[in-house]
């Protein structure tokens, strides 16, 4: 993964009118979340889940306002954001598929599937279809090296891949 320097001091973050954060949420939030938690900073991770559940992903204003309520900064929502792959800041396609990259998974060819849905999607990990069907990840370690090549498709795990199985499997997913 290359690091992609971005214009952080001069970015001016997408604002819309209405908050992400409602007034029923930040009241969950402080009744029933962060209660659970020594610091406030601990119940970051369940509410960027509740978030991107709501959403489909974690908008940088949303990130502003969850710092708000936890009284942190929002750098510290943003490295959150950032280093777990299962938080996006984008919207993503109706399908996400996740192609394991672990050691196991690249003895036994993960390479050649994720190539073949580069090419297959024609789109990059991290990328959605222009048609907002599906969302390509490369991910670490999914846990199932006996089952080497995976992938997860919304969340389910596919073992055992190859690319006509993997064709099959998409191929058979609804519009």
């Amino acid at each position: 993964m290359a690091w992609i320097v971005k214009p952080s001091a001069t970015t001016t973050i997408p604002r819309r009118d209405k908050p992400y954060l409602t007034d029923k949420m930040k009241k969950h939030y402080r009744a029933e979340i962060i209660p659970r938690y020594e610091r406030p900073q601990g119940a970051l991770m369940p509410i960027l889940h509740d978030v991107q559940h709501d959403h489909g992903h974690i908008p940088y204003q949303a990130m502003v306002e969850i710092a708000q309520l936890l009284e942190i900064h929002p750098a510290d929502v943003l490295d959150t954001v950032s280093f777990y792959e299962e938080y996006t800041t984008e919207p993503v396609g109706k399908y996400v598929v996740g192609v394991c990259q672990s050691i196991a998974c690249e003895v036994c060819g993960h390479q050649t599937i994720l190539d073949h849905l580069r090419r297959k999607l024609e789109i990059e990990p991290h990328e959605t279809t222009k048609d907002g069907r599906f969302t390509l990840l490369a991910m670490e370690c999914l846990g199932a090296c006996e089952g080497a090549p995976c992938a997860l498709v919304n969340g389910d795990r596919h073992d055992n891949l190859t690319i006509e199985s993997l064709d099959a499997l998409l191929d058979a997913l609804p519009d």
